[in-house]
């Protein structure tokens, strides 16, 4: 009868047995192994992780190499980032000042740069980083995913090591899309939406939660590990569609008398979303006691037609050089007439799809040059106006109106 080589036991004691080359090991003494491997490393795998502090005006001039425009928003998410360091720095114990933890919320218009801010902070830190849609989540017991498994993506950005997952970072996109469908409480389940709002308050607050590794429902026999939130810092992104009239609403209200007229004239009509407040998000569909847990609030301004020029040309990553990019990979040098930038960022206001419909525009100028190239024999192509003008005459446009 087989046995196992390093604590004798029999097949028959044991779950199972690994087999070698020329021995056996039982389960138990592998997980005992783990333990001593585990234990012998602990020094190690905590110096993989240190962190390195930036100070807020170093985070903000990193992210101004890559997002245009949104100061406000890029020095609120800086300040935050810092205080999450500090704070996770700060040995609690010996001190009987607690700094609590200061998450975010952002709120503005699609296409305006809440997930490419989220992400370029994700090339700056030196923590575990991971971002969610909110939109995949149920309430408990619903087909769909746990709030749970928020912590499950987190684990795995930091390879299951439990101690840096607990100050990691997570950017909960889509956040306005779980509001409830008016401002008082449902009477009713509302699977998706304030059941969502309602888990969410216990990994934003901070606490012990257990966590399937692998995700969710679906293998219920696996073992949960326990992860405490109260040093991950939850950063939240949505567009909040139709806010702008909540803001409108109560702007009039406050405004009553003879010095209405004084009053509104200081308000930038344009641009309703400067004037948010945690009311507003209430008024729109989330529970007060989500708000409460998102401190920090700030807004990202639509894009004018100077911002979204710069987009397609400034940025480390920006539209125009990664199509400049690829050409080059096939030893084919790429220009874009002066003429042809204006007219891409023309058509974007037209379609009001923001920094995205940029994208959109020049996929659809650059398709057939992407198709034919890499097997002709030409070497460089200048992209002209009128060039422009007649792939967009041909594409089926009604697609980006529609959206």
């Amino acid at each position: 009868m087989n046995r196992c080589s390093f604590c004798g036991r029999s097949q028959k004691e044991v779950n199972f047995l690994i087999s070698g080359i020329s021995g056996h090991i039982c389960d138990s003494c592998v997980e005992q192994a783990k333990e001593i491997i585990e234990q012998e490393f602990k020094g190690k795998i905590s110096n993989d992780h240190k962190l390195k502090i930036y100070k807020p005006k170093q985070i903000k001039e990193f992210l101004d190499q890559y997002v245009i425009g949104q100061d406000d928003a890029k020095k609120y998410l800086s300040v935050a980032v810092y205080n999450h360091f500090k704070r996770i720095l700060t040995p609690s114990a010996s001190d009987p000042v607690e700094i609590e933890k200061s998450n975010i919320i952002m709120v503005g218009p699609t296409g305006t740069g809440k997930t490419l801010l989220a992400r370029t902070i994700a090339k700056l830190l030196n923590v575990p980083f991971t971002i969610v849609d909110a939109t995949v989540f149920t309430e408990a017991g619903y087909v769909g995913e746990d709030v749970e498994s928020i912590l499950s993506r987190l684990l795995q950005a930091a390879d299951y090591n439990v101690k840096a997952a607990e100050r990691g970072i997570v950017f909960i996109d889509e956040i306005d899309k779980i509001a409830r469908k008016g401002d008082n409480p449902s009477i009713t389940r509302d699977v998706g939406g304030e059941g969502v709002q309602q888990g969410l308050l216990k990994l934003l607050e901070g606490s012990i939660v257990n966590v399937p590794p692998q995700g969710g429902r679906k293998h219920p026999e696996q073992r949960y590990i326990s992860v405490d939130t109260k040093n991950i810092l939850f950063i939240c992104g949505g567009a909040f569609d139709g806010i702008e009239r909540k803001i409108a609403q109560r702007l009039n209200t406050t405004v009553v008398g003879f010095n209405s007229a004084k009053e509104t004239a200081v308000i930038d009509r344009s641009n309703l979303i400067q004037y948010i407040t945690p009311q507003d998000l209430k008024t729109f569909g989330l529970i007060p006691e989500l708000i409460g847990r998102l401190p920090v609030l700030t807004y990202l301004n639509p894009l004018d037609r100077d911002s979204l020029r710069r987009i397609l040309t400034e940025p480390k990553n920006s539209l125009i050089k990664q199509y400049v990019k690829l050409f080059e990979l096939d030893g084919i040098s790429l220009e874009f007439e002066e003429a042809v930038l204006d007219f891409i960022v023309d058509k974007a206001i037209e379609f009001k799809l923001g920094a995205r419909g940029l994208r959109s525009i020049c996929e659809i100028i650059m398709i057939d040059a992407m198709f034919e190239l890499p097997t002709s024999k030409k070497k460089s192509l200048t992209i002209t106006l009128e060039y422009a003008q007649e792939k967009m005459r041909k594409a089926d446009v009604s697609r980006l109106k529609a959206a």
